[in-house]
């Protein structure tokens, strides 16, 4: 081939590609401003949903997750934005955006599935930020609620990030959902012992701390006559947020008040 053809064709292809990156790179740099200003924005929006539903005494177990949908949200719509900006059909973006949720649908069964756990858990809401639970062999304060997980942090001050669905999938009890509580303890007192003193002794007890509710009272009852002693059981109600300090206090007290009352405890 003759060089000047040759050169005719590289001087063409050059011209086409200096026309074509005149058109192509000022739509990139748009398009990746778009893209640094909606990631921004996306960041903020979350910020600010967060604190205003935080104003409006939203539920706290809402918050988190409210505010990554919106965030992702905007994250979706600067995309396509972005995407468009760069020549890509819309009705394209959406066929291919379909194909690929598709594929990652396959791929992370186990991802959606926490997904839709966290919002069952959301609607449901069998605990709620601040609520000490137990499901399985998890047990913790709830921290936060969110798309994938859930934080909580065990009563050892260790840090828990359970899937949804490992909470979804368990029983939940929920130790401070409820407004009381019961205390029961137990106190264990010879056969030699009056019954009737052992029990005013550990009633008064009771009444005296002003944190067991006077409705229902406590009670003191025999729990079981063993071969070598008699076990009393003390139940009283309480608050909910009372219900460990009051149950040290009675098993504590206890001793002493028996004691106290000539009550002999069997070793």
């Amino acid at each position: 081939m003759p060089p000047f053809v040759i050169g005719g064709e590289v001087g063409a292809f050059s011209a086409a590609l200096a026309e074509r990156l005149a058109v192509v790179l000022p739509n990139a740099a748009v398009a990746l401003i778009m893209l640094a200003i909606g990631w921004a924005l996306a960041g903020w929006a979350e910020r600010g949903t967060g604190r205003l539903m935080e104003r409006a005494r939203i539920d706290p177990t809402l918050q988190g997750i409210t505010a990554a949908v919106v965030r992702y949200g905007l994250l979706i719509v600067v995309i396509v934005a972005a995407l468009g900006q760069l020549g890509v059909q819309i009705t394209s973006i959406l066929a291919v955006l379909g194909a690929i949720g598709l594929a990652i649908a396959l791929a992370l069964q186990g991802t959606l599935a926490n997904i839709a756990a966290g919002i069952m858990l959301l609607w449901l809401r069998p605990f709620r930020v601040g609520d000490y639970i137990q499901a399985g062999d998890i047990a913790g304060t709830v921290k936060t609620v969110g798309l994938f997980t859930s934080e909580l942090h065990s009563a050892d001050g260790v840090y828990q990030s359970v899937p949804n669905s490992e909470l979804w999938n368990k029983r939940i009890t929920n130790y401070s959902r409820l407004e009381r509580r019961l205390v029961d303890v137990r106190f264990l007192i010879a056969y030699s012992n009056d019954i009737e003193t052992a029990r005013r002794a550990l009633l008064d007890l009771a009444q005296s701390d002003n944190r067991v509710l006077e409705d229902p009272p406590p009670s003191v009852f025999v729990d079981q006559f063993a071969e070598n002693y008699i076990l009393l059981g003390l139940r009283a109600w309480v608050a909910t947020a009372n219900h460990w300090a009051v149950r040290c206090a009675l098993l504590e007290g206890g001793k002493a008040r028996l004691e106290a009352a000539g009550v002999r405890i069997p070793k």
